[in-house]
């Protein structure tokens, strides 16, 4: 990163600290006054940087955002604060002392791994984001346990070290990247380095065919605050095991292999699984919990008629079946008072703002209700309820 260098200086960290903050309707007032006293370069260089640092505000919190250095595609693709300090955790909690992180990035994982006493070798190809990594390790104080190493991943010496990551490039010119083995390096590659070290962990995209996990390996699905974050194919914890880790807790779901849930009425309550169950295919081990069923058969919504307290799903009691009717709905709503509508959907061509916008009677009333758009029993639906 060319423009790397000068802020690390004196000079540069003066300019930080100066643009901090700053919103993006004032970037040209201040840049104005800066580059008075200072070249401009270095300003559009803080000033970019300044961006970078709200943006990660999201992922790494405000704290550490504000002194980290970023590219980006660092903040892009970096993984949440939240996550990989609990994936360092795990690894901490195997016993894992050392870790050569592989495809390291701007160091996210690193500080995590780090910040749980685990020594480490990150390792990435391009120049720019090394510079990146190997400041955000001084800048947080824990160069001593990162080693930042400018290298192909694929020619590294992993042996010596408890465990191995990798974090596969997993976009391109295009985009997103949906094929393995076209990441790069390529998931072939990387489940071959996992084989030869005593732990690892390979970090993949939460969309990966359950039929393209190694039989040796367990798969987990993490989701933060409701969303899905990632997948991780884990080595020498064991092998075929699936799980689903929310967090903040974390709490994890284990896979005990059932069969499909049973499709039945709509019950009292329904359930809507988290993310991370629905994409490690475990949405039977909820329904088996709260001894309930499926509204249908390939539709991840589960009915019961007793309310069950679960971290795995969001609970809703339902008061109105409908056909799928949006003049039956909009009379519902208006009868209820409903003035503040939310719209969820699965296994339903309707967009959801479409919806609300044809169905909120225009006197808007005082009442809130949630309508599921599904499909019951093979049939166009409409749930109507609340959060329970």
């Amino acid at each position: 990163m060319n423009d790397l260098a000068p802020l690390l200086t004196p000079e540069g960290r003066a300019l930080l600290d100066a643009v901090r903050g700053t919103a993006p309707a004032d970037e040209l007032a201040v840049a104005t006054r800066l580059r008075r006293e200072h070249p401009a370069d270095l300003v559009s260089a803080a000033l970019g940087q300044a961006r970078l640092r709200q943006r990660a505000e999201a992922k790494f919190g405000a704290e550490d955002a504000g002194r980290m250095f970023f590219t980006p595609n660092g903040v892009e693709q970096s993984t949440r604060a939240s996550v990989a300090s609990y994936r360092a955790e795990r690894f901490r909690a195997l016993g894992v002392r050392s870790v050569a992180d592989l495809c390291c990035g701007i160091g996210g994982d690193a500080i995590a791994l780090a910040r749980a006493g685990v020594r480490v070798l990150a390792v990435d190809r391009d120049p720019a984001t090394v510079a990146v990594a190997r400041a955000n390790a001084d800048v947080l104080g824990l160069a001593d346990l990162i080693e930042v190493r400018e290298a192909d991943v694929t020619e590294v010496d992993t042996a010596g070290y408890d465990a191995v990551f990798v974090d596969p490039a997993r976009r391109g010119g295009r985009g997103r990247i949906f094929d393995p083995e076209a990441y790069s390096p390529p998931l072939s590659w990387a489940i071959g380095t996992a084989l030869k070290a005593p732990h690892a962990a390979l970090k993949v995209a939460p969309g990966i065919p359950h039929e393209a996990v190694p039989a040796d390996a367990e798969a987990e699905w993490i989701s933060d605050g409701g969303d899905v974050k990632e997948a991780v194919l884990w080595f020498g914890t064991g092998a075929g095991a699936v799980r689903a880790t929310l967090l903040p807790g974390p709490r994890t779901l284990l896979g005990r292999g059932l069969p499909n849930p049973r499709v039945r009425s709509v019950g009292r309550y329904l359930y809507e699984p988290d993310g991370a169950v629905i994409r490690a295919h475990l949405v039977a081990e909820v329904a088996e919990d709260l001894d309930g069923g499926l509204v249908d058969e390939t539709i991840a919504y589960i009915t019961a008629d007793e309310l069950r307290p679960t971290p795995y799903a969001s609970a809703y009691e339902i008061t109105d079946r409908l056909p799928f009717n949006v003049k039956k709905l909009k009379a519902l709503l208006r009868e209820r008072e409903v003035g503040i509508l939310t719209v969820k959907k699965r296994g339903s061509a309707v967009e959801p703002e479409e919806l609300r916008r044809k169905a909120l009677p225009k006197q808007h009333g005082r009442n809130s209700a949630t309508v599921f758009l599904t499909r019951v029993a093979g049939a166009p639906t409409m749930l109507l309820g609340h959060p329970a």
